[in-house]
């Protein structure tokens, strides 16, 4: 090995098994995971889709309101994984399971909130992806009456298996998502098309299959959580005390920025889909297809995305920013190679899974032409989503992350896609690659960041009565 080679590798690359075992632990599970999610989106739209355009442009669009919510859930966990990383790192198991009682007050909250706004006035929001096209919002409608039922369940197992991963332990989320994927096939077969002595219920079926399986993670969660694991050893006992105050600051000095900038994404989700929901029916059910397809096809993205937040949250939490800094690097080179396999399957998957839809030709072609631009996208998107919602998360760079989303989210992708979608009127290609244009910038942008060195903040100690 030459001088040069043992020299960028000794900078740049963690060449010691055990921290690639402990990447593996997490990455493993989170991809399987993801896999079965995304199988379960794709069986849903399939299933979905034997019904029409019209029936799979209503659920997609119902869904970008529940994707709403979930991202505010994963804001929230990846407010907690910044702290409870770094406070396993530093052996403080018991500011660990205070973090995760402030996390599960704030979702039952916000769960309770979106699910009365869901059950009162689902036509109008429908309205707001979809406006003018009333059998859309008729369909959507009834689905998300369903779900209104649905955010309480699901954001406190998602909470649950998020801080439980924070601390080295993924393969919860893995077993919650097998048995979610065959009671959500099950329930969705059944009630979609009216089987075993039940009326077809169509659109609104779907989303009876999807409350059945996360009344089932629940249920799962819980049993773990207070009967198996032995690491956490949580019990919901403080669940109705307030927050220490000292506590509530360092939640606020870095997991609020997480939670904001999370949040802001959400919305951006909801401007983007708001855009696609004004042009016409055959490039809503395309899009659709089409991010199935990315999202299966980027798994193992978010498996890194998941380990480097908590492998680097880890050391930075045991005070050796060098090492951390190190394997900032590491996760970036993986992300790299990670993104240009990613964008290989598209091209493969993408074309190939088309045909399993009954759709018209039209919106054939366009999610052809969707997915080509699809496959460019993955590639910065497994950089941009390493580095920011992983790798400097993981170090506490909240607030840089922060003013990273709000800059080219809003001022470069949502702008230029409606320019690129309702103005000018451009091909399909290259609305979708103008509505993440902002990958693109942050990629470049953040690793600069991680070059800076200036991404580690560690959490403060607590004091004992936390």
């Amino acid at each position: 090995m030459t001088a040069q080679k043992r020299g960028f590798l000794e900078t740049y690359i963690v060449t010691d098994k055990g921290f690639y075992k402990k990447v593996l632990l997490i990455l493993i599970p989170v991809v399987l995971q993801s896999c079965i999610n995304q199988g379960v989106n794709m069986m849903d739209t399939i299933m979905v889709g034997q019904l029409g355009d019209a029936a799979i442009a209503a659920s997609s669009q119902a869904n970008q309101f529940y994707s709403l919510f979930q991202i505010f859930c994963m804001g929230l966990s990846a407010a907690g994984l910044v702290l409870t990383a770094q406070y396993f790192g530093a052996k403080d198991l018991k500011t660990v399971r205070r973090v995760f009682d402030l996390l599960l007050q704030l979702v039952i909250l916000l769960g309770g909130l979106f699910g009365i706004l869901t059950f009162l006035f689902p036509k109008q929001i429908m309205a707001i992806y979809v406006p003018g096209k009333p059998e859309i919002i008729r369909l959507g409608a009834q689905y998300l009456r369903v779900t209104a039922l649905i955010f309480i369940p699901h954001g406190i197992s998602l909470v649950m298996s998020n801080v439980i991963r924070s601390v080295g332990n993924a393969k919860l989320g893995l077993y919650v998502s097998l048995l979610s994927f065959a009671v959500n096939i099950g329930a969705n077969y059944v009630f979609i098309f009216g089987k075993l002595g039940f009326p077809a219920m169509g659109v609104m079926g779907a989303a009876v299959g999807t409350l059945c399986a996360r009344i089932v993670e629940l249920i799962v969660c819980a049993v773990y959580l207070l009967k198996i694991e032995k690491v956490l050893q949580y019990r919901p006992t403080s669940l109705f005390r307030l927050p220490n105050p000292e506590l509530f600051r360092e939640f606020r000095r870095l997991g609020l920025p997480a939670i904001i900038s999370d949040s802001l994404l959400g919305f951006a989700g909801t401007a983007i889909s708001m855009i696609i929901g004004r042009m016409s029916e055959e490039v809503i059910g395309a899009w659709a297809i089409v991010m199935v397809v990315d999202r299966m096809c980027s798994v193992a993205i978010m498996g890194a995305t998941s380990a480097s937040g908590v492998v680097v949250g880890q050391t930075v939490g045991e005070g050796d920013f060098e090492r951390a800094r190190k394997e900032g690097w590491t996760f970036f080179f993986m992300s790299l190679g990670l993104g240009i396999l990613a964008g290989c399957l598209v091209l493969l998957v993408g074309e190939a899974s088309i045909g399993l839809y009954n759709i018209t030709q039209g919106t054939r072609e366009v999610a052809i032409i969707m997915m080509e631009a699809s496959a460019i996208v993955v590639c910065f998107q497994a950089i941009q989503s390493t580095l920011s919602k992983g790798v400097l998360r993981g170090g506490g760079d909240t607030k840089f992350l922060m003013v990273a989303d709000v800059l080219f989210q809003w001022c470069a992708s949502i702008p230029l896609g409606i320019l690129a979608g309702l103005v000018w009127k451009l091909d399909p290609f290259w609305v979708l690659i103008a509505l993440r244009i902002d990958y693109f910038i942050k990629s470049v942008w953040l690793i600069f960041r991680l070059k800076s060195g200036k991404w580690i903040h560690k959490a403060k100690k607590m004091e004992e009565n936390v």
